[in-house]
């Protein structure tokens, strides 16, 4: 799966890891399909990180959790578990539930005291 382009005209892939997928030959497989690596640091033992890393982790980390909330408010809704025959009904399916959740999402943030712009 990792390597292969959704499109021929895709041409910047990001890849965001968890620190346990830090390891230096499997950083150059990944950069050799020409993804960009994104992987937060870990501290070597007894060591600290240093500030540049700990703001790097902080960058990829951002990013990562915007995703995983994504996932994790999919996964309440019943996740990938789908009670239908057919790719296309199971389509259909998922896409309802990715639409519910972009129904919803205004909803929470207007709850948490942000106004975005596409409110209603």
């Amino acid at each position: 799966m990792i390597g292969r382009r959704s499109s021929a005209d895709n041409t910047r892939q990001y890849l965001y890891a968890d620190k346990g997928y830090v390891d230096g030959d499997r950083e150059k497989r990944f950069k050799a399909t020409a993804l960009r690596v994104h992987i937060q640091r870990k501290a070597p033992k007894g060591k600290q990180l240093s500030d540049c890393q700990k703001r790097r982790n902080t960058r990829i980390a951002k990013t990562r959790v915007r995703i995983g909330h994504v996932f994790a408010s999919l996964g309440q809704m019943g996740g990938k578990g789908l009670r239908c025959i057919g790719l296309d009904r199971a389509t259909l399916q998922l896409n309802f539930k990715a639409a519910i959740y972009n129904l919803r999402r205004p909803c929470s943030l207007k709850t948490g005291g942000i106004n975005p712009a596409f409110a209603f």
